[in-house]
């Protein structure tokens, strides 16, 4: 069984760490310049906007993250070496019934994130040209399947 912890300020470090190991393994259309950029920001900024919940294996390290808000999920990320462990589905699971998930918003050229999400129940609504800081990264914005049915059953 996997448990979900909350996430306190000196744990952050270590959720940068996994961020860049996992950006590194599954973001391939970065650059470093990127990485550098985005950085500071996770750390400083962004871990700090959102619900931030953590699994960790039987000797304590963390395996994987989630940070949630507005309704959507805003960071999803696991160690590489964890990855293909059904931590991610027990993360999004877990903060769909917690935080009533109902978007996320994927990068187009993260192919693995958008068949995981699709799994999940996910489904492409809309695209963007450019990411939120107008980078030219295209985001898909996903919605909950169930979430959009509902939608149209109430109009």
């Amino acid at each position: 069984m996997i448990e979900i912890f909350k996430v306190s300020k000196s744990d952050y470090l270590e959720l940068l760490k996994i961020w860049e190991e996992s950006v590194r393994a599954t973001h391939h259309f970065l650059k470093e310049d990127d990485i550098a950029y985005f950085k500071p920001l996770i750390l400083n900024t962004y871990f700090a906007a959102v619900h931030l919940r953590y699994t960790k294996a039987e000797n304590g390290k963390i395996t994987g993250f989630i940070g949630c808000a507005d309704k959507g999920i805003e960071m999803l990320f696991l160690a590489p070496e964890y990855r293909g462990q059904g931590i991610g589905k027990v993360l999004v699971e877990f903060s769909i019934a917690e935080f009533d998930i109902e978007k996320v918003d994927v990068n187009e050229d993260n192919e693995q994130a958008l068949g995981f999400y699709t799994k999940m129940g996910f489904k492409v609504v809309e695209r963007s040209e450019k990411d939120g800081l107008g980078k030219p990264y295209p985001i898909l914005h996903m919605k909950l399947k169930n979430k959009i049915d509902h939608e149209i059953s109430q109009s």
